[in-house]
């Protein structure tokens, strides 16, 4: 072999193992930018906020049947947005009450409100474990930033919670001053009941089998708790749905398709409500402009 011919073969072997390190090594950090939305995905593979250029997300005006709980979040998030004290809330409840809903709501009418350059980043379940590394970026952020987590809740022997501890007031660093976090979830304490009775039940010291679990819920210092709805409240929100988007019907007529509609979904909540709209104007041929 001529000496260039080994230099090629030298050149194209370091090639290949540059190339294998590459891949070792995994996807390079991600430039993230603030500017380029209001609201982000957390993507942990490779450390990227993933702007969110259309988020799906409701008018708070159009959020009825939870005024209480939604004035209490509203107060919570527009004092962090002017750098004041604010807790963490867990919103806990009936499925389809508009826990998320009211989340996503009251961040862009506090953000347009205030004109703080707040920032509302969804972190999956999946990569709660992630969350220090997510905490790194944000804590050096000029933004006040919402970490949001929906439908929130732990298995049996599922340790990722023990992030998420550390993330609410935990750790030798704590929580970034300019980050809160909030949570829904269909139970209160995060853990399902028979899990909890279980361990209780098989644990040489049942006091403290699911102390360490439950104890999560007590770092949330907001709990904001949602129930199903009466049928008064039902159709309030239909009411608001239908004079929101002019559907046109009687009244009469708008609650007793309503109340059907209910009827066959197995029971009332505002995504029924929500739902039942989206079918009408369907129907009316109505654009629904949010």
């Amino acid at each position: 072999m001529t000496p260039e011919e080994t230099n090629l073969a030298l050149l194209s072997e370091v090639r290949r193992l540059a190339t294998a390190l590459e891949r070792l090594a995994g996807p390079a950090p991600a430039v993230n930018d603030w500017n380029s939305a209001d609201c982000f995905v957390w993507v942990p593979a490779n450390a990227w906020l993933q702007p969110v250029a259309r988020p799906n997300r409701i008018a708070l005006k159009l959020i009825r049947g939870v005024d209480h709980v939604r004035d209490i979040l509203h107060e919570n998030t527009l004092r962090f947005a002017e750098g004041f004290a604010a807790n963490n809330v867990l919103l806990w409840g009936a499925r389809g009450m508009g826990k998320s809903s009211l989340v996503k709501a009251v961040h862009e009418d506090v953000r347009a409100a205030s004109g703080v350059a707040l920032k509302l980043v969804e972190v999956h379940r999946e990569d709660i474990h992630t969350l220090p590394a997510l905490l790194e970026i944000l804590k050096s952020a000029d933004q006040r930033v919402i970490l949001f987590c929906d439908d929130l809740s732990f298995d049996h022997d599922d340790t990722a919670y023990k992030s998420l501890k550390a993330a609410l007031d935990g750790g030798i660093e704590g929580r970034p001053e300019n980050v809160l976090f909030y949570a829904t979830s269909n139970r209160r304490h995060l853990l399902p009941r028979h899990m909890m009775e279980n361990e209780q039940s098989t644990a040489i010291n049942p006091s403290e089998a699911v102390e360490e679990k439950v104890s999560l819920s007590d770092r949330f210092g907001l709990w904001l708790g949602f129930h199903k709805c009466s049928q008064n409240d039902y159709l309030t929100m239909i009411d608001g749905y239908a004079e929101y988007f002019d559907l046109g019907l009687s009244r009469e007529r708008l609650h007793h398709e309503a109340l059907e509609w209910a009827t066959t979904r197995g029971g009332r909540s505002g995504r029924v409500a929500w739902q039942y709209i989206q079918d009408t104007a369907g129907r009316l041929r109505k654009p629904m402009v949010l």
